[in-house]
């Protein structure tokens, strides 16, 4: 997640050279950025044999996802950001407040090659997205990243598919107008469009971290969803002709796995969990009480 500083104040892996003013700057290897060197950084590799159900894990009530918005879409140098209207909110899903909308942006790989920041098991999905959200309270990222839950975010994996997700047109087709730094105005669009009807939004992944770009702050709850969201090897390969403030390529901007160091991923889809071994459980009884009764 971003945290907004000069185009050269730091960079991704892909950038370094010999060369490269941001050299020592890396969210991987931050050399004078102290935060980044925390114990609850992000992102994680999620085990999911090691995850804990959790049936406070429940569905989030979604405010203002389903209104058209007009809103702005920037190169920021990092990424592609959308900002979203005030009106935004979340809550539910066991978060400790209520959050309003921030910003949404992407990490991706090079040509839709692996590119999402968190990964399953190991695998890593061609892109990721993050719909930041902060506390109420507060008026900026920089304000909510010194409260331990101050931000919120919802992440989506995206994978591959055989056809285009017309969906995401309106921001795959603006992205020709922000090659480099810059913004555009991105028309008519809504949060539910991007994420619906691909996920039902009661499978997802909780944990306690941070931001993933610096100052790194671990002020983030992360809730990351099971399903992924299909995208063509076209529409995934549009966002590597983004641009790096140096004219270089914009790839593999993600920031590598951090160690949990003893932190616990939780999974809403426990109690669900239980419940079909329950039932399949009664099944397996009633077959075989039916099955004496028929000897």
């Amino acid at each position: 997640i971003y945290l907004f500083l000069s185009f050269w104040s730091w960079c991704y892996q892909s950038q370094v050279t010999c060369n490269h003013t941001c050299t020592g700057k890396t969210p991987d290897k931050p050399l004078t950025l102290r935060h980044c060197s925390g114990r609850y950084q992000s992102p994680v590799n999620i085990v999911t044999r090691r995850m804990l159900p959790d049936e406070r894990l429940t569905s989030f009530h979604l405010t203002g996802y389903q209104e058209t918005f007009h809103g702005r879409l920037m190169n920021n140098g990092h990424t592609v950001q959308l900002d979203l209207p005030s009106s935004i909110r979340i809550n539910g899903g066991n978060l400790p407040a209520s959050y309003k909308g921030l910003q949404v942006h992407l990490h991706w790989g090079k040509a839709g090659g692996p590119g999402s920041e968190h990964t399953i098991d190991g695998e890593q999905f061609p892109m990721e997205m993050h719909i930041v959200h902060i506390k109420e309270e507060y008026d900026s990222l920089a304000q909510a990243g010194k409260d331990r839950t101050g931000v919120a975010v919802l992440g989506f994996f995206f994978q591959e598919s055989a056809s285009a997700n017309k969906k995401f047109d309106p921001l795959i087709n603006a992205l020709k107008y922000i090659p480099q730094p810059s913004n555009t105005e991105l028309k008519g669009v809504s949060l539910d469009m991007f994420i619906l009807p691909y996920n039902n939004m009661t499978k997802y992944f909780r944990y306690d971290g941070s931001l993933t770009t610096p100052n790194c702050a671990e002020a983030v709850v992360w809730s990351l969803f099971e399903n992924a969201i299909p995208l063509s090897k076209k529409q995934l390969a549009a966002f590597s002709q983004l641009q790096f403030p140096n004219g270089q390529q914009m790839v593999r901007t993600y920031r590598p796995l951090q160690p949990l160091n003893g932190r616990q991923v939780y999974y809403s889809g426990g109690h669900a969990a239980a419940a079909s071994i329950v039932l399949l459980i009664m099944s397996v009884l009633v077959s075989s009480a039916l099955s004496m009764k028929a000897v």
